[in-house]
């Protein structure tokens, strides 16, 4: 039986992504927080691995108490169990340091585990580089952006997307690979599920002195990122009356805007011809 990890993340509402425009940071604790739409492809990826030839599996984040949800919420879907790396000294924690807290936290609470699963970016940041950078932590084998993952033994087969080109990857285990979004439709919780997560699991909670992290340790491993500027975008709209007899509103709209409508419509017939 297979021992997978899938590392989940809780993020705010895609509709909610309030900044702090001093300090370049995502204000968390004013958003509604769900688990990041990827990580659940990579739970669904997981479970239908359980469900083929059985696996057990172990959901981990890294965030504040509040995190909890999501584990909770895989647990539901069908995890075996959940646990959350939770330390006030990783507030902030880029994605040099989550990899590098995620690596320690999986080699002591899951030794030996087979493989591992990520979502291939997240909606707060999608910077996609915690999946390869945990994998150079633990010096695995890694593939990402999967679609379709395929186990024979101790091998496992990826499908992947990459550059308009259809690969078809193989390594053994252990592994790590990141899951994108075009397969592995994630399903819902049932009410057996949810009771079982909400009543009867329990959540691994692990701080810094639990993974045997030191403060000196941290800093040397700790975030490179630095955000010099966060702005929003503002964007204006020009409105433009065109008055006159037909023809001459059609001709003067043809002027004004024919090299536009142009560059759009030959976008969209090569995206077309592309499908």
């Amino acid at each position: 039986m297979l021992n997978i990890v899938v590392c989940i993340k809780q993020v705010p509402m895609v509709t909610e992504l309030p900044w702090n425009e001093k300090t370049g940071t995502l204000r968390r604790d004013l958003a509604a927080g769900m688990m990041n739409p990827a990580c659940k492809h990579a739970v669904e990826a997981a479970l239908r691995i359980k469900a083929d030839g059985g696996a057990k599996i172990t959901v981990v984040t890294m965030g504040p108490p509040a995190a909890e949800e999501v584990l909770r919420e895989a647990l539901a879907m069908g995890a075996d169990r959940g646990i959350l790396v939770c330390d006030r000294l990783l507030a902030g924690s880029d994605t040099y340091a989550t990899s590098f807290v995620l690596g320690r936290a999986i080699g002591r609470e899951v030794p030996g585990c087979d493989l591992i699963l990520c979502g291939a970016y997240t909606s707060d940041s999608e910077t996609a580089q915690v999946g390869p950078q945990l994998a150079e932590e633990l010096d695995l084998p890694a593939v990402a952006y999967a679609e379709r993952l395929e186990i024979s033994g101790r091998t496992l087969r990826v499908r992947r997307l990459v550059d308009k080109f259809r690969e078809t990857l193989e390594m053994e285990f252990p592994a790590l690979v990141t899951v994108s979004m075009e397969q592995y439709k994630p399903r819902y919780a049932s009410f057996a599920g949810l009771n079982r997560a909400f009543a009867e699991a329990d959540i691994l909670s692990v701080n810094l002195k639990r993974l045997d992290i030191t403060p000196a340790e941290l800093a040397a491993h700790g975030s490179r990122t630095k955000v010099r500027r966060v702005f929003i975008r503002k964007t204006q709209k020009e409105n433009v009356l065109i008055t006159g007899a037909a023809a001459n509103a059609a001709a003067e709209f043809l002027d004004k805007y024919q090299r536009k409508i142009s560059a759009v419509i030959g976008k969209s017939i090569e995206a077309k011809k592309q499908t």
